[in-house]
């Protein structure tokens, strides 16, 4: 049976994420994540596609919003703010509101990135609604990119690292929030519903990969893969792809790693990831 060998949340999105041994799901993702996002002066998502070194900025959840330290930069609190105060914000089509975090954590920001940026909260994610083509009217979603979470396997990972140049390439890559063990390399592209501990979740889309997998999380700087070699073994639809998008059916469920995976609903294996239908 297949296990989940580790939980990740990301507080802010773009920055450094934060391995946990379990982890609350909520119906727009695992609590904590990716609650706070940057943004530029007219309320524009600032992510590491555009500025790498948001990989290196670390956030840490805390009783009252966040701590966030970065290579050359004292320690910042930031509390969580008031949602009386909102602004708009956008993240590629959604436009919607967010708490702003205040001038000290905006300065905090600007001075990390070498940019001028601003810090909100997404104090209410049943604001924003997923990307409608792979999901249905009433799912939410947080700052994640389009869906609440995201899986991949250790198996698909070392099978495209027995291809990749430069040397194995770790899971933090490709910021999954679950990984699984124990499947077959690319089993996770036929998967429709699994449960993970008693939790359920509908795999709706298979995850096209952009740049940030090529930003060395450690360093900040920009490669060829593994983009090269997954355009190689991985590439449908002018895209490259690597993990599955996933909707919680069973919000306020506790997972837990090493809690077993079932899978509940699969297809015959060989069509790649689900993408849009042509």
């Amino acid at each position: 049976m297949p296990t989940l060998s580790s939980i990740h949340r990301f507080p802010v999105k773009s920055c450094r994420g934060e391995s946990v041994d379990a982890a609350v799901v909520e119906p727009w993702g695992l609590a904590g994540d990716r609650r706070w996002m940057v943004v530029d002066e007219v309320g524009a998502a600032i992510t590491a596609r555009e500025v790498n070194r948001l990989v290196l900025v670390h956030p840490e959840l805390s009783e009252d919003g966040l701590v966030v330290s970065a290579p050359g930069l004292a320690p910042l609190t930031v509390p969580t703010p008031d949602p009386a105060t909102q602004v708009p914000v956008g993240l590629w089509s959604s436009l919607v509101t967010a708490a702003p975090a205040g001038a000290e954590a905006d300065a905090w920001f600007s001075q990390a990135l070498g940019r001028p940026a601003r810090l909100v909260h997404l104090d209410d994610p049943t604001r924003r609604a997923t990307s409608p083509q792979f999901s249905e009217p009433g799912d939410r979603v947080s700052f994640a990119d389009g869906y609440p979470l995201l899986v991949a396997t250790e198996s698909s990972l070392a099978a495209l690292n027995d291809v990749v140049s430069g040397g194995p390439l770790s899971m933090t890559r490709f910021r999954p929030n679950v990984v699984v063990a124990g499947t077959e390399a690319w089993a996770e592209d036929d998967w429709r519903r699994i449960r993970i501990g008693d939790a359920v979740f509908r795999a709706v889309k298979g995850c096209a990969r952009c740049v940030i997998t090529t930003i060395d999380p450690e360093s900040a700087e920009r490669a060829k893969e593994p983009t090269a070699s997954l355009a190689r073994i991985r590439r449908w639809d002018g895209a490259v792809w690597f993990g599955v998008n996933l909707v919680p059916d069973t919000a306020g469920a506790t997972i837990r790693v090493g809690d077993e995976v079932e899978v509940l609903e699969a297809v015959a294996p060989g069509a790649g990831p689900v993408r849009a239908r042509r």
